[in-house]
């Protein structure tokens, strides 16, 4: 919001600088970002004394004018007739801009080389008369700026105003402030209405046909009315507020909208069908041409003002090509509304437009200033356009503002603020903003707040209004006083910090991946109809289309992670995540959350070195780092399968993950056709695990277990099977019929080829035998093993390799 000081002094006296005002403003909460000088366009033109003139040598109808300025004198070819010696007159230097947009700068002319210009009223937009060059007062110095001379010069204060503030979008509402802080008289504007003309009803009505989008719709008409330019005053105030000036009658409508902060609109009145006004919503399909030629397709909740006919405006934005000022036009129907915010917001956002009314009517406008504003447009088109006033107005105003009172406790008020107000320092701030306070009680205060302050609707609102307008510098300052006491984390916090730092110890990389994935990831992973990694979560207002949908798996987010890893060249990967999926659970329930651990490995198996050969990571490797963890953790009953698998792994490199008969995830390398899709160079081996699940069978309370105090005593067990046989089903039945004194029993071995026969295997069981009690001897160990061993041959149809 760009305010004009020479404007705003006018409503209030503060002869306080501008550095000074605009610091007062921003403690108040209405930050002042840039104090910008204005010069009406008038950079580079000063004042220029002619000392003497010559004729042109070449040009008959040319004088060459010797003109002092602020350095040395110019030479400044003019055929202006009225230039005479001894005049001050408009110096445009080299880089001056005059009103046509043409630039000053040094020239040869017919042989003379001139050094500006000399300009006339019109050149520098100070007034219509282009017959010879302006003429200024003889008293005034050469080489003066010329906006500093004409009184033309001003400071503009760039004021940031946030959306709650709808009330400082105007000079009388940064006056208010200005009076409040500063403690001084302010003025509204003086309004003096000669209502020469013949009733308003006998010419024109207004009927609202949706009082919800518009409560309050307001008219005047101003007749017989001269379309001209604007007087300087009205220009140079618009301008320094960068509003353009357009003509007498558009520019009052603006100049009144910066003034009282309520947008207004001229219609031409001989060309409202009918002379009359209806405010209606768009019926389906409507199409309206605005001011600037733009064709729209409206919808059916946007607010659209009409005649008897058709759309003459978009409520609250812009008007349309068919009713604007002309400059034929003799006749002029004012209007001044107040339009519902969320709708007008919704309509300007809908169609892509924003104007300094919507800006607005979007952050509400004063209901009660409809009719101020009207009677100041009018005053100022009846003056400046010397038309006649309609007598008397039209108002539909079907449901009138009601604002309702705020209690203030003046004790609730300290205790809150932490400082000591008396009641009536309480009443003075507020009164200085013209809010209306009663007494009720010793410390109770009833506060009528004005229509235009829609923010204020709380008692602590109006304890903020106290604070800021007293100075936030006069609340004191205290360091808190409490115990601090770090809390203990929760254990499921202990726990994936815990298998965060394990994966760290065996190399792996902690990444945080965006929640929003592409929902063709699922198709990407090639997941059955009715996995319910399916049941995805769209949102609302997703950010692209590859982040539309929450993620119910890590395992897209890391494919996608290593896939800009293997675009910078790096290959050798070890990542983890533990983070959040999300599980819809239809439109009218929150989404089921669950932590999830995933992990990838792809590349060498070390670093290269010359002492380390290449190899790369396998199925074992991201294995193994599962069974570290689970060791760590205490989770015990852990069972690889190698049914039900993912269908984004590779079926002969994979495995399910059990604990009991409870599938925790899967591992397992990324089948070639995932890869593919992905545009990743393979293998690569992923773990997907179910976290939360995992974590209930974590065990937090580690028990001590004493040293051994005999010795162990170590068989092996090596046998024939059958290749269908799965070494997890023969490692699960040792486990299940344990023998005598067994403390562990380990697979150390597959084979397959030379000395067993094709569609066989072999593997190889370590059992360690141990006894609590005492040390066991060789003969009972063997007893024990051999009648073990056969027990395992009859089951499994096996037989002892030799």
């Amino acid at each position: 919001m760009l305010i004009s000081l020479k404007w705003l002094r006018s409503l209030v006296n503060c002869d306080a600088s501008p550095d000074e005002i605009a610091h007062r403003l921003t403690m108040a909460g209405l930050e002042v970002e840039a104090i910008e000088p204005f010069r009406f366009g008038l950079e580079r033109v000063v004042v220029g004394s002619i000392r003497s003139i010559k004729q042109h040598p070449a040009v008959e109808h040319l004088q060459v004018c010797k003109v002092q300025g602020s350095g040395g004198s110019l030479d400044v070819v003019c055929g202006a007739p009225n230039v005479v010696e001894g005049q001050m007159v408009p110096l445009a230097l080299d880089g001056a801009c005059l009103a046509d947009g043409a630039k000053i700068s040094s020239a040869d002319i017919h042989g003379v080389f001139s050094q500006g210009m000399l300009c006339s009223e019109k050149e520098l937009g100070l007034g219509e008369d282009a017959s010879g060059i302006m003429v200024l007062d003889s008293n005034l110095s050469p080489g003066t700026p010329l906006a500093e001379a004409l009184g033309l010069d001003d400071d503009v204060l760039d004021i940031g105003i946030t959306p709650n503030r709808a009330d400082c979008l105007s000079l009388v509402g940064i006056a208010r402030e200005v009076a409040a802080l500063f403690g001084l008289p302010w003025s509204l504007p003086p309004i003096s209405l000669k209502e020469t003309g013949p009733p308003v009803e006998t010419l024109t009505s207004v009927s609202i046909e949706d009082p919800d989008l518009c409560p309050r719709y307001a008219a005047r008409v101003v007749q017989n009315v001269t379309i001209k330019t604007s007087p300087l005053w009205l220009r140079q105030r618009l301008e320094a507020q960068s509003i353009r000036a357009i003509n007498n009658i558009v520019d009052v409508t603006n100049y009144v909208m910066l003034e009282l902060g309520q947008p207004l609109h001229a219609f031409d009145y001989h060309r409202l069908d009918g002379n009359r006004i209806v405010v209606r919503r768009a019926r389906p399909n409507e199409t309206f041409v605005t001011l600037d030629g733009q064709k729209h397709q409206l919808q059916s909740n946007m607010l659209l003002i009409c005649d008897a006919s058709h759309g003459v405006a978009l409520a609250g934005i812009m008007g349309g090509l068919d009713s604007e000022i002309t400059p034929d036009t003799n006749t002029v129907l004012i209007e001044s509304a107040h339009f519902q915010p969320t709708g007008t917001r919704r309509t300007a956002k809908a169609l892509g437009m924003s104007t300094e009314s919507s800006y607005r009517f979007e952050r509400r406008v004063d209901p009660e200033g409809v009719l101020t504003a009207l009677d100041r447009a009018a005053q100022l088109m009846a003056e400046l356009g010397d038309g006649e006033l309609a007598a008397g107005y039209i108002d539909v105003y079907p449901v009138p503002f009601r604002q309702e009172s705020i209690q203030l406790h003046g004790s609730k008020t300290n205790r809150f603020l932490g400082t000591d107000f008396t009641r009536e320092e309480i009443c003075k701030y507020l009164e200085s903003i013209q809010l209306k306070v009663r007494t009720a009680e010793d410390d109770l205060l009833v506060v009528d707040p004005p229509s235009f302050r829609a923010d204020l609707s709380r008692e602590v609102d109006l304890m903020e209004e106290v604070a800021r307008l007293a100075g936030y510098h006069r609340i004191p300052s205290a360091s808190p006083t409490a115990r601090l006491a770090a809390a203990k984390p929760a254990q499921d916090q202990v726990i994936r910090q815990r298998t965060k730092q394990l994966l760290a110890a065996h190399g792996f990389c902690e990444i945080i991946s965006y929640s929003f994935i592409s929902p063709q990831a699922v198709e990407l992973l090639r997941l059955e109809e009715d996995d319910r990694r399916r049941r995805l979560l769209p949102l609302r207002n997703p950010l692209s289309e590859e982040q539309a949908v929450m993620r119910t798996s890590l395992v897209p987010g890391m494919l996608e992670t290593a896939v800009r890893n293997q675009r910078q060249n790096n290959f050798n990967l070890r990542l983890v995540e533990i983070s959040k999926v999300f599980f819809s659970r239809g439109e009218e329930e929150l989404p089921e959350e669950r932590f999830n651990l995933c992990g990838l490995l792809s590349g060498r198996r070390r670093p290269a070195g010359w002492n380390e050969p290449a190899q790369s990571v396998d199925f074992f490797d991201i294995k193994g780092a599962l069974e570290a963890l689970f060791l760590d953790l205490g989770v015990a009953d852990i069972r690889w399968a190698n049914t039900d698998l993912a269908p984004y792994l590779k079926p002969d490199a994979a495995a399910r993950v059990l604990l009991a008969d409870t599938c925790l995830g899967d591992l397992g390398e990324v089948h070639p056709r995932v890869l593919e899709d992905f545009d990743l160079k393979g293998p690569i081996y992923v773990f997907d695990i179910d976290f939360d699940l995992l974590m209930e069978k974590t065990v937090s309370l580690k028990k001590f277990k004493p040293l051994p105090r005999f010795p162990a005593v170590n068989r092996d067990l090596a046998i024939v099977v059958s290749g269908s046989v799965a070494a997890q089903d023969l490692l699960d039945y040792l486990e299940q019929h344990p023998p005598q004194y067994a403390e562990s029993i380990t697979l150390f071995d597959q084979y397959q080829g030379k000395q067993i026969e094709k569609d066989n295997k072999s593997l190889a069981f370590r059992i360690t035998y141990r006894s609590g009690e005492r040390s066991l001897t060789d003969l009972e160990v063997n007893e024990i093993h051999t009648a073990f061993s056969q027990k395992v041959i009859a089951a499994f149809q096996a037989e002892i390799r030799s």
